[in-house]
């Protein structure tokens, strides 16, 4: 797992095609921005469980 430190309005690159800007910090609260192409999924890690899980199922 790669660590970071960054401050409000710096970017994280992934790849060649997706970026993620943090946009606030309170606290221990980060709000973040994921730039990606539209071709591209991006959910929040319980969603993408629930998606997942309902292709397994579907797949019975």
């Amino acid at each position: 797992m790669l660590v970071l430190s960054r401050v409000v309005g710096e970017l994280i690159s992934i790849g060649d095609n997706i970026s993620v800007r943090i946009l606030a910090v309170n606290g221990s609260n980060v709000r973040f921005g994921v730039e990606a192409p539209q071709n591209i999924n991006v959910h929040r890690a319980e969603v993408y469980e629930r998606i997942r899980a309902k292709r397994v199922q579907g797949k019975r």
